[in-house]
């Protein structure tokens, strides 16, 4: 692989501040072909705290780097871009989640990965897009379940297990509102022998003709499973980078060309070499949400 400049600098950089960079899947290709730690968001944060690195620089949008922090405290956690958000956390805040609480006084509160880490803390355990059902299940003195924030995992998850799921009304916009089952239809017309991977993050219609359905890691393993060449892919295109590098034998083909995540394609390599210089982007969890949010998700890793 041969760097850019702006490569060569970061990696540079990365080595002199014992730094390590992190990367999300759904990041640019020139920032995942560098990162020291591909992954999905709470795999990248775990990974991190095992690191001896004194600075993660995380490629990602803002919760994870709030993860980051909760996971690792004692280090410096940078997000080159501090607006690069999410949409789907930012559909419940700690005020709703109160009165939602009220309203359900017997549930038991489930938080995605993809919350705050205020929400985090409210919650009395996490859960990942590969693990929510497992961790739902595993609740067994709990007859109700509050999931939070996003309402197509909580429908996928719903479908899985024998406990009454309450949904909360949130959703991913790249998942939801870009990809309908007309789009799928017409692509399994077009390809009738390309196989469908799909996040669970989809409406339930899209996942109802899904061959697979599970996390980007899990669809990134799907994918190099023999039986099949072709492939629809249905999530957020920073990922066929992965799929493609792991698969030169395969084709794979995105469902929607409008599936790509306005927020995790803002950081650029001219951004990482900002953060790592000036080190001004600090992104650090107060103690009194830290603990809590720590707790919550401590609890999902014991069952994990």
């Amino acid at each position: 692989m041969r760097l850019s400049v702006l490569q060569k600098e970061i990696r540079q950089l990365l080595k002199e501040k014992n730094a390590v960079l992190l990367a999300h899947y759904y990041q640019r290709a020139e920032i995942q072909e560098i990162a020291d730690i591909l992954g999905d968001s709470l795999a990248l944060s775990m990974e991190a705290a095992r690191t001896d690195a004194e600075v993660l620089v995380f490629a990602g949008v803002h919760f994870m780097a709030e993860s980051a922090s909760i996971l690792s405290p004692d280090k410096t956690v940078l997000l080159p871009k501090p607006d690069a958000g999410c949409p789907l956390a930012d559909m419940i805040t700690p005020e709703k989640l109160l009165t939602a609480r009220k309203n359900h006084p017997h549930a038991a509160v489930v938080a995605y990965i993809n919350s705050s880490a205020a929400i985090k803390a409210m919650s009395d355990i996490c859960c990942t897009s590969a693990n929510a059902v497992k961790i739902v299940n595993s609740l067994r003195d709990a007859k109700e379940i509050l999931m939070v924030p996003d309402g197509n995992l909580a429908c996928y998850v719903a479908g899985l297990t024998d406990k009454k799921i309450i949904p909360w009304n949130g959703y991913c916009p790249v998942h939801h509102h870009h990809l309908t089952a007309e789009d799928v239809l017409k692509m399994k017309e077009k390809y009738p022998r390309a196989t469908l991977a799909a996040n669970p993050e989809c409406r339930p219609e899209i996942l109802a003709l899904a061959d697979y359905v599970g996390s980007t890691t899990g669809i990134i393993r799907y994918a190099g499973q023999e039986g099949f060449k072709e492939m629809l892919v249905g999530t957020e295109q920073g990922v066929f980078y992965q799929l493609k590098k792991q698969n030169p034998g395969k084709t794979f083909i995105p469902i929607s060309d409008q599936m790509i995540c306005a927020d995790m394609k803002k950081i650029t390599l001219k951004d990482i070499i900002a953060a790592i210089t000036e080190m001004k982007t600090v992104v650090k969890v107060p103690e009194e949400v830290r603990i809590p949010a720590k707790k919550a998700l401590d609890r999902m890793l014991a069952i994990s």
